[in-house]
């Protein structure tokens, strides 16, 4: 009985030191892509035409193995781009095209494209919301606009439109919400209609937005001091909301910075945040691939750089003074 009860004690211990083989891709003799393990096992063959600037044994980072670009001989479905697999060689899904590429993670879901429909999937490729519209806007404040019955129309060269179609609001469960009737100070503004604010918080997690409010009037200094419009504080005020949760693969809460009208201040990594899983250790996102640096270390090479961007550029009308 008592060396049972020892090994189920250390089933979380091994589950949780376990560490992800490391992957990395490699080119075929015609340039084709695929990856391998550290013993040369091919785990997704050289078939996708890559037109990023990877090189043959560059690392796969992350929970899922993108290809971005083209498999081969596979005609491009409609509205997408790339291949997702998991790490284990197992195909899960075509990202969205966006921005001539594959579209990015926001609030921590990514666009997909299934038979010519949006759906949203998660950091560990888990299908989070089914592809069943039309289009859908990335998440941003924890709604994301969608239409059915609409249809690309074509600007110029390099950018289309949508147009017509039935359009609604969908939360991060993929569930139509309706605007309020009755406007207050805490609805969120999307095209013109108010919904109702989406985050409710435990204290632990008030505690971890809590460190972020005290220095709302730093942050806000520092991000809008290359503005070239002079700004009033109602302007520059600051939302912090977290948009992620510690889950399998990402023991983190992130945090991201919203302005005052609660539009993303960046969709891919500037002023957004991560909190360790205790809620004490505080870093900054590098990167779009969640490249960590501590909270202080950034902090300290925003305030150089703002500095340095007002010595040159003495008449910026949004001024940071470090106090």
């Amino acid at each position: 009985m008592k060396k049972m009860l020892v090994f189920i004690f250390l089933i979380p211990i091994l589950s949780f030191s376990q560490k992800k083989e490391p992957l990395h891709y490699f080119k075929s003799a015609d340039s084709l892509v695929g990856v391998k393990n550290k013993s040369g096992k091919i785990i997704v063959p050289a078939q996708f035409k890559i037109f990023s600037y990877l090189k043959d044994g560059d690392p796969v980072i992350g929970e899922t193995i993108l290809f971005d670009g083209e498999k081969n001989g596979e005609k491009t479905e409609k509205n997408a781009w790339g291949y997702v697999y998991d790490r284990n060689g197992k195909f899960l899904y075509q990202p969205f095209l966006y921005d001539n590429g594959a579209d990015y993670f926001s609030e921590g879901l990514r666009r997909l494209v299934k038979n010519g429909k949006v759906g949203f999937a998660d950091r560990n490729g888990k299908i989070i919301i089914e592809a069943e519209h039309d289009f859908a806007s990335p998440f941003n404040y924890g709604y994301a606009a969608f239409c059915d019955g609409c249809d690309w129309e074509k600007t110029n060269d390099e950018h289309r439109s949508i147009v017509g179609g039935k359009w609604g609001v969908m939360n991060t469960k993929g569930e139509s919400v309706q605007p309020v009737a009755k406007q207050t100070g805490n609805d969120v503004e999307i095209d013109g209609k108010y919904y109702p604010n989406p985050f409710q918080y435990n204290e632990k997690e008030k505690n971890i937005l809590q460190f972020f409010e005290k220095q709302k009037k730093k942050l806000s200094d520092l991000y809008y001091v290359n503005f070239s419009n002079k700004l009033s504080e109602n302007e520059k005020n600051l939302f912090f909301e977290i948009v992620e949760r510690p889950k399998e693969n990402f023991p983190y809460y992130q945090v991201n910075t919203y302005n005052y009208r609660k539009k993303d201040l960046d969709m891919l990594y500037r002023f957004k945040f991560l909190v360790s899983e205790d809620g004490k250790t505080f870093y900054a996102i590098e990167d779009y691939n969640d490249k960590k640096v501590p909270f202080e270390s950034w902090l300290k090479e925003e305030i150089k750089n703002a500095e340095d961007f007002q010595k040159e550029h003495q008449d910026n009308p949004n001024k940071f003074i470090n106090k």
